[in-house]
């Protein structure tokens, strides 16, 4: 429950009053240092109020403070002072000084007179002994050498209901977190729950005469059924005439009054989707606060960092008004912080390289708020020097991400993704502000953590831009419904690269692996069916595909079928379960039936997981899918690429089924968890050589019966007694066996591909 003002204490009170006034003097002395003397009354106000609050509850630091800021103000306006930067630097840390003071417990209170008096008095002199404009005054020391959180609150006066719900924002037990909710939106959700009540009563009578009409249906139809019979029986007499002319009358009268109910049902729909769409909108409107909300103390930021690197830089904020999802407004502080803290390190030039390019000796940056097309776009553009390429390519051959011949061959596009790579920096020394490479990760985190994208475009000499494109509320979203084992399932379209049908003939298979072409390059399919552990039919001739992943870890899906777009709304999975394996959260469909939405990052890992362990299995067409089930199994083991290619096709040309593994140590994992009817192996191989694989093939006791085969370049009489020692069946020389040579020899140990009929 909100705690109202009348419930709250002098201190809370206060700390209410400073964070509103603190803002106001922040808000006017940034727009001072840009020349803008306008602010200078509301500033004096807001510093003789908060001296008068403070003097209420007692905190003699604080009234001294401001009492020092408003003196300043009114010599401002008088004409006796011009604040200059240096005044500002100063008031600035004036406001960070009064905003520790106000979130001081009762019994903290007291040490701003005695142990933390210096700080104070340091304060007030600082203010007495500004040097002149134009002398050298130190950079003030960084927000986070005092640690002030950022002051969120409005210069404006606060909404008396807003300020009573922002008395008791933040987690508290059980539910914790309290929208603010103005009066006009809490007038809106009422008149919309009215009207829901008015149009549910309608209901109750539509029900009594459409159950009336029902029983003068079922009286006429038996009236109707007598009167045939009586009609059959023999030769009526004029009454019985008369009565069926008049039944049937009636009759046609209730399907006359049958379609009028109808049409008024269908009217009713109308109306009540149209409200259920207007309350949903307005409920909607009470978790969106606007962007600015969330972006106050960017601008004393940037302002702090641009002086400590000795930079002039203005911000312009456009879109403050933009309606943002509290929870993403909430994730967004400090990914954009990071965006701003890089434009002014990173981006923005001294004032000498800017007046070499002939720049403005100000650096701009832009932040804007817009919505487009049902998204959120936040963009965060300057005017500096770009990214340097040749830098970010250094980087990335520095830390040995890519081989020496592939980095000349990255693109701009390739080069700009490698700076959202946790630790990846181009900066060899670590400052306060950055050089340790974590920022940009957390913007793409957060980024992904809501089903967005962010998109870098760089221009040398002009600046750079980064643009993140963000759902407008993270309580619905919109879905490709598909079916999978014969149940529906959800993917966020956010996360859907292209949908597409693959005919049988475009699937190919490599290394054991299926795949098929996309843009010019190959996409590996799995199967929804073994991701999930669902059982179902295979799919026909033309396999529906949900691509996901980015790059090279991107995936095709093989779903049963599409079933269409839908817009949900999201429903959070019981914490007590857990996090469920490729499972992000619940919906409810219109029918009222339940779907799960899939965790688009979690199946990926899981795709990854199943080919790391050689698990994936193969993705068959249903007129094959029995075929190869009957087929058996041969396991290719070769460190060469072509030799499994080579044998793999020869295998299948007579019908067995195959599947590779790139060295011994892989063989033996993949000989563990599948069941093979043969294993063929090379002997020279890194981590297991084929002699030490087969050996523990055949010291296994579930294993010793399955026959080994040894292809190998090495022919002389010891190498081939070392393989037949070792257990194998077979020993096969590569440098004189023929395509019949190895089919024979594999027929002679286990038979036909196809299974005999049991």
């Amino acid at each position: 429950m909100s705690q109202g003002l009348s419930d709250m204490s002098m201190t809370e009170l206060f700390r209410l009053e400073a964070e509103t006034a603190l803002a106001a003097i922040t808000d006017g002395l940034l727009a001072l240092e840009q020349g803008d003397t306008s602010h200078l009354e509301a500033m004096m106000r807001a510093a003789h109020s908060l001296k008068g609050a403070a003097r209420i509850v007692g905190f003699a630091a604080a009234v001294q403070a401001s009492h020092a800021m408003e003196d300043c103000f009114v010599a401002a306006q008088r004409g006796e002072v011009a604040l200059g930067r240096a005044h500002i630097d100063r008031l600035l840390v004036g406001v960070d000084l009064l905003g520790r003071i106000a979130k001081s417990t009762e019994a903290e209170v007291a040490q701003w007179d005695r142990e933390k008096r210096p700080e104070v008095d340091a304060f007030l002199a600082s203010l007495k002994n500004v040097p002149e404009e134009g002398t050298a005054t130190p950079a003030p020391p960084p927000a986070s050498a005092h640690a002030p959180e950022p002051v969120t609150a409005p210069a404006a006066a606060p909404d008396p209901v807003a300020t009573e719900q922002k008395a008791s924002d933040g987690p508290k037990a059980g539910d914790s977190r309290v929208l603010r909710v103005t009066a006009d939106n809490l007038n809106r959700l009422l008149g919309l729950a009215g009207e829901s009540l008015v149009e549910s009563r309608w209901l109750r009578p539509y029900g009594a005469a459409v159950l009336r009409l029902k029983r003068m249906h079922h009286d006429l139809t038996l009236s109707l059924d007598q009167l045939r019979d009586r009609l059959a029986a023999g030769t009526p007499d004029e009454r019985v005439k008369e009565a069926f002319v008049e039944s049937q009358r009636r009759l046609a009268l209730c399907r006359d009054y049958l379609a009028e109910r109808l049409v008024e049902l269908d009217t009713f729909d109308r109306r009540s989707t149209n409200l259920a769409h207007r309350l949903y909108g307005e409920a909607l409107a009470v978790r969106m606060r606007p962007f600015a909300d969330g972006i106050a103390g960017f601008p004393r930021m940037v302002r702090d960092v641009a002086r400590q690197l000795g930079k002039e830089v203005k911000l312009t904020v456009q879109g403050q008004d933009t309606q943002v999802d509290r929870d993403i407004l909430e994730k967004l502080e400090a990914p954009l912080g990071h965006l701003l803290r890089n434009s002014v390190d990173h981006g923005i030039e001294s004032a000498g390289e800017r007046a070499a390019a002939g720049k403005p000796p100000a650096g701009a940056i832009r932040l804007e708020a817009r919505h487009r097309a049902g998204v959120l776009l936040i963009t965060v553009s300057d005017d500096g020097r770009g990214a340097d390429l040749e830098k970010i390519r250094a980087a990335v051959l520095r830390r040995k991400l890519v081989s020496a011949g592939m980095a000349p061959k990255l693109s701009e596009a390739e080069l700009l993704e490698f700076l959202f790579l946790p630790g990846f920096t181009v900066k060899e020394a670590v400052t306060e502000i950055s050089g340790r490479g974590v920022g940009l990760d957390v913007v793409q985190s957060m980024v992904k953590g809501v089903r967005g994208t962010v998109r870098v475009i760089s221009t040398p000499g002009q600046g750079m831009r980064f643009q993140l494109q963000l759902p407008l509320t993270l309580s619905v979203v919109r879905a490709l419904l598909v079916e999978i084992g014969g149940e529906p399932y959800a993917v966020p379209l956010g996360f859907i690269a292209r949908t597409v049908r693959v005919p049988q003939s475009g699937v190919a298979s490599t290394e054991g692996r299926q795949h098929f072409a996309m843009d010019g390059r190959r996409v590996g399919l799995v199967s929804a069916h073994q991701l999930l552990g669902r059982e179902g039919a295979p799919p026909g001739d033309e396999l529906p595909v949900v691509v996901i992943g980015e790059g090279e870890h991107r995936y095709g899906v093989v779903v049963d079928r599409f079933v269409g777009e839908r817009e949900l709304v999201v429903q959070p999975l019981d914490p007590r379960l857990g996090k469920i394996k490729d499972i992000a959260a619940g919906a409810l469909m219109e029918d009222g039936a339940p779907v799960l939405i899939l965790d688009v990052e979690d199946l990926v890992r899981s795709v990854e997981k199943f080919a790391l362990a050689g698990q994936l299995s193969a993705v068959h067409t249903a007129g094959h899918a029995h075929t190869a089930a009957a087929r058996k199994r041969v396991l290719v083991v070769d460190d060469s690429l072509t030799v499994r290619e080579l044998e793999r096709k020869l295998l299948e040309s007579r019908g067995y089924a195959v599947e590779v593994a790139v060295d011994g140590m892989d063989g033996w994992n993949a000989v563990r968890t599948g069941a093979f009817a043969l294993v063929i192996t090379d002997v020279d191989m890194p981590r297991l050589d084929g002699i030490e694989l087969t050996k523990l093939i055949k010291q296994d006791a579930k294993l010793r019966a399955l026959p080994v085969m040894i292809v190998s370049y090495k022919d002389r009489e010891e190498d081939r007694r070392r393989g037949l020692e070792a257990g194998a069946d077979y020993y096969l020389t590569k440098g004189s066996f023929h395509d019949e040579t190895m089919l024979h020899a594999v027929a002679d140990l286990i038979g036909a591909a196809q299974e005999a009929p049991a």
